[in-house]
């Protein structure tokens, strides 16, 4: 298994200049400025690596191997009959709505313990979810800098097509992205940022390595006011009466390290190729009450039907006709969805969660609630007394 790596981009530029006086002895005249670093090598000097001839910096998607028959081609699984939901009773459904009241500060409890529940419907809202859980690979050229280490190059051997590379997602179904290098793609090129010296000219003292001094404005002395309207000049204390102090970027150098290489001089080139798994997630629920649709997705509920598969089929055999004809036409949806991307596993439920609609009357009035989920969530939103009942305004 290859470890994964990151690449640092700095902003940089190509140009050369010429080094500023003030700089060490010995140093190169074409130390470049810090702030005029290169971005990335130039691709025309990139060397040519068999089977990745038309990379660029740019991660670009490969297209997956295509799909074996066999897989495509199997017959749909053979499936159980969906089980039922029990039903509420009175007892269930009026300490729900209590609970309920309980949890608002506001609301008053006169209702919940007094109103008259004239019947309790059953009904269920059934949820389908399908999960297709895909990878994506990406190849682009990257580089970090350069420190004498092994390098796995081009004499180790051919570089392997990106899929052929063997990469496992730690889980499924669960959206995860690596970074790796491509095997025996390395090579190691002379820094294009500093030209191999591994320094760069300071940008804040232009490579002088002396800064003009803060406190004295450079003119190495304090002006002060004494008594009687006398004036003296006092040195300055920070720079002694130089006018300028050593800069304290570079030390006093003129030129601070690379960043680009780290100071080594050279960097190393590689494929990187980026792995993406991506669980996408599709789903439809089918309920004949007047419920909001989203509070189904959050409670529990029965799960009447789940199948794990590469490739699964269409549910046919589910009681609600709304839910077999939502099942085939999401999975048909996802069958070419993702052209980019390969299709690692497949996942489909169908969760049946219990909805108590309950018809009562307080005071004469008629209303309805709901009572949802292996939770007992209640839905009220026409609740009797919801102003605020022992509360102080201050």
């Amino acid at each position: 298994m290859y470890s994964a790596t990151s690449v640092g981009n700095y902003p940089t530029s190509s140009k050369e200049t010429t080094a500023s006086p003030g700089l060490t002895e010995g140093t190169s005249q074409t130390i470049m400025d810090e702030n005029e670093q290169a971005s990335a090598p130039p691709l025309s000097s990139m060397e040519v690596i068999a089977g990745y001839e038309n990379i660029t910096f740019d991660s670009v998607p490969l297209p997956p191997p295509s799909y074996e028959n066999s897989i495509l081609g199997q017959p749909p699984p053979e499936r159980n009959d969906v089980a039922s939901i029990p039903a509420m009773t009175e007892e269930q459904v009026r300490a729900a709505l209590l609970d309920h009241v309980s949890e608002h500060c506001c609301y008053g409890s006169g209702p919940a313990k007094t109103m008259v529940i004239r019947d309790v419907l059953m009904n269920s809202a059934f949820h389908y979810t399908l999960e297709t859980f895909t990878e994506k690979r990406e190849t682009a050229w990257a580089y970090e800098p350069y420190d004498g280490k092994h390098l796995d190059t081009a004499m180790n051997g051919p570089a392997p097509s990106p899929w052929d590379v063997l990469v496992n997602p730690s889980k499924h179904f669960v959206n995860e992205q690596i970074k790796l290098e491509i095997p025996h793609t390395a090579y190691a090129k002379m820094c294009h940022a500093c030209i191999g010296n591994g320094r760069l000219r300071c940008s804040r003292c232009i490579g002088l390595g002396q800064m003009c001094c803060t406190w004295c404005n450079g003119s190495g002395h304090h002006h002060k006011n004494h008594h009687h309207h006398h004036h003296h000049d006092d040195v300055c204390n920070h720079c002694l009466g130089r006018g300028q102090q050593r800069c304290f970027r570079c030390n006093g150098l003129g030129q601070v390290t690379c960043r680009m290489c780290s100071g080594y001089g050279q960097l190393k080139c590689y494929v990187q190729m980026t792995v993406t798994w991506t669980n996408h997630l599709e789903d439809h629920i089918s309920d004949v009450t007047k419920l909001p649709k989203e509070l189904v997705r959050e409670v529990s509920g029965h799960v009447a039907f789940e199948e794990l598969q590469s490739r699964v089929w269409p549910i046919t055999h589910f009681p609600d006709r709304a839910i077999n004809e939502a099942s085939s036409r999401i999975v048909n949806f996802h069958t070419s969805a993702f052209p980019m991307e390969k299709i690692i596993q497949q996942r489909h439920r169908v969760r049946i969660v219990p909805i108590a609609e309950v018809h009562c009357t307080w005071k004469d009035s008629f209303t309805t609630f709901f009572v949802y989920g292996f939770e007992n969530k209640v839905y009220f939103p026409d609740y009797p007394q919801q102003c605020c009942w022992g509360c102080t305004l201050l």
